[in-house]
């Protein structure tokens, strides 16, 4: 699974490449952290690292964010809230500072 998330998911290229479908790349990262909260959540098989790549490439990276706001902001809100279910539901064990950076991320988002 590390190979999946760092050589598609969280790969530069991949992200770059996606960008240009405008809605359906920005639909297509929430798709992917969906897809690693589903099956995390029912194997148990992801790390924390593995969470903090993805929350590192797409919603902490200002480019990458401001695209998804900008093309799927539904997009951006949903991915940030998934995280920070990933955390209350104990997926995502120790977020240390991640926790409070998408917590600050979904409030300037309901405030835009």
């Amino acid at each position: 699974m590390n190979r999946v998330i760092r050589s598609r998911a969280a790969n530069p290229k991949w992200i770059e490449g996606v960008k240009r479908h405008g809605y359906k790349g920005a639909f297509e990262m929430a798709a992917t952290v969906d897809f690693l909260f589903a099956f995390d959540a029912t194997t148990e098989l992801i790390d924390d690292h593995q969470y903090a790549l993805l929350a590192d490439a797409y919603l902490l990276d200002p480019a990458t964010r401001d695209f998804i706001a900008q093309h799927n902001p539904d997009a951006l809100r949903d991915m940030t809230e998934r995280m920070l279910e990933a955390q209350q539901r104990g997926l995502w064990q120790e977020p240390g500072e991640y926790q409070q950076a998408l917590e600050d991320l979904l409030l300037d988002i309901e405030e835009n």
